[in-house]
């Protein structure tokens, strides 16, 4: 097993060495693990696949751990890593860049050992199991879980792996399709394709959409097959994680309090665009229930509770609008519209209906879990208002008050001051800010959100000169300053 460990502390680094040497006699097996003292000498010598688990310290000067792992998910989609903290305060924040673990320092062998136990248990399960390629210049094992698609050119046949290897053979599709559609996780989506499910970041119409950003045809007889073994798929896995004697993903020193799984209703009649938008709940722990239209909506609510529903627009027989204005009479639960409509109007329509939150399908991954995360947990503790000093956030109403006069936010300048306050001192760049309030409208260098925060800034300063809420880090972008205490 190979092992990267990076922490700023010199005595933690120590300790680590310790412990890996003191597990790798215990257990009799052979172990090359490499030390890094900050992000930055992690990432610049780190290559894809190069090791089996990464531990990363989560505070750090420069690139912190999360930071690390998100550039580290760029080249490596499937390595294991733990993240390590005196707090757990970033647990939930490194549900994004899929986590396997989160460990509360200090850690001992009876807490480290279990897990290396366990990791070293899937990897040999990992080695076991997979193709034996053969052809003129070598004979190669290929993991089940490490290849991505197959697709076969003429009389080529090419296994892709995620690490972006290519492995060809003289052959035909037929020879491989027995062994790999006996498994699960792989669907034949053409007659020329075979894909993991695994590794699928979104279906579409007419192709399937890899998390390494892979476009695999769909042939027009099985884009319906292929949607419904997704979503099972999903289900099954879903299943399985959560089965009585699975073991979490994540965890924290359970003397912390920690957020439970939410259950969430997602309503959209297609199911490409569901098993998207599921997937990415799912991959931060949360249920996922889902309805095709109004008249399951409401059978569904009265055999189950739900902490957040999220509903299209445009559905056969009732809109997403009439759902909503019946499911606030009838639950709790916020309601968040998740439409491809992204005009103002449908957008007024959504929180004139009653919902908490309009999001739109062109949103990136990321985003869209934070918004529905905020949205949960502020239901949750009661809280639809944020106060900063005189500065109030009312989140129901979607207005700003400074020392209880309103202040006339326009729609855009509202989402840019709670995107900004949401991660106070954090320093959001041009580029964040756009993509987080325009989603994936083409970049046009900043003037937009130049424009729009240079007017933001004048109605908060003029409002209240006796601070400043948003600053300029010159070279860097903007940040939101609270008022000292």
């Amino acid at each position: 097993m190979r092992i990267a460990i990076c922490d700023d502390d010199e005595w933690e680094l120590e300790q680590f060495s310790k412990l890996v040497k003191e597990y790798q006699a215990s257990r009799e097996i052979n172990i090359d693990s490499c030390f890094f003292h900050n992000g930055t000498d992690f990432l610049c010598e780190i290559e894809a696949g190069e090791y089996d688990l990464i531990l990363l310290d989560v505070l750090m000067p420069g690139i912190n751990g999360v930071q690390a792992a998100r550039e580290l998910r760029e080249m490596d989609k499937n390595v294991k890593i733990i993240f390590v903290s005196s707090s757990p305060e970033f647990a939930l924040e490194s549900y994004s860049v899929g986590a396997y673990y989160y460990f509360i320092k200090p850690i001992d062998a009876n807490s480290f050992f279990p897990l290396l136990d366990k990791v070293v248990s899937e990897l040999s399960i990992q080695k076991e199991q997979g193709l034996v390629l053969k052809n003129r210049k070598c004979i190669v094992k290929v993991s089940f879980q490490k290849l991505e698609y197959v697709e076969v050119i003429n009389k080529t046949v090419s296994f892709h792996l995620t690490n972006g290897m290519v492995h060809e053979m003289t052959a035909a599709l037929t020879d491989f399709e027995e062994k790999l559609l006996a498994r699960p996780e792989f669907l034949k989506t053409h007659r020329s394709y075979l894909i993991n499910l695994s590794h699928v970041q979104a279906i579409r119409d007419n192709c399937v959409i890899t998390k390494n950003g892979h476009s695999i045809p769909i042939s027009r007889k099985r884009r319906g097959l292929v949607q419904d073994a997704y979503v099972r798929f999903l289900c099954q896995s879903e299943t399985e994680a959560f089965a009585p004697d699975a073991q979490p993903a994540l965890s924290v020193d359970q003397s912390e309090d920690f957020d439970g799984f939410w259950r969430i209703l997602l309503v959209d009649d297609d199911a490409g665009d569901g098993a998207y938008w599921a997937g990415i709940l799912r991959s931060h722990g949360c249920i996922v229930d889902f309805a095709n239209n109004g008249e399951d909506v409401f059978q569904m609510i009265e055999d189950a509770s739900y902490d957040c529903v999220l509903l299209d627009v445009r559905m056969p027989g009732e809109d997403g609008f009439s759902i909503c204005e019946k499911l606030c009479k009838r639950i709790n639960a916020p309601v968040i519209f998740l439409s491809c409509l992204t005009e103002s109007d449908n957008q007024i329509k959504g929180f004139a209906a009653g919902g908490i939150d309009y999001i739109t399908k062109d949103t990136s991954a990321e985003l869209f879990w934070v918004k529905v995360e905020t949205r949960i947990k502020l239901a949750v503790s009661g809280r639809t208002r944020l106060c900063y000093g005189p500065l109030l956030l009312d989140l129901s109403e979607r207005r700003a008050l400074m020392n209880e006069k309103e202040l006339f936010l326009t729609s855009v300048e509202f989402d840019i001051l709670l995107q900004l306050s949401g991660q106070a001192d954090h320093i959001f760049t041009p580029e964040e800010i756009f993509a987080g309030i325009w989603g994936e409208q083409p970049w046009d260098g900043g003037q937009t959100v130049q424009t729009h925060m240079s007017r933001l800034r004048r109605k908060l300063e003029k409002a209240w000169e006796e601070h400043h809420f948003i600053e300029t880090v010159w070279g860097k972008g903007y940040r939101f300053v609270p008022v000292n205490d």
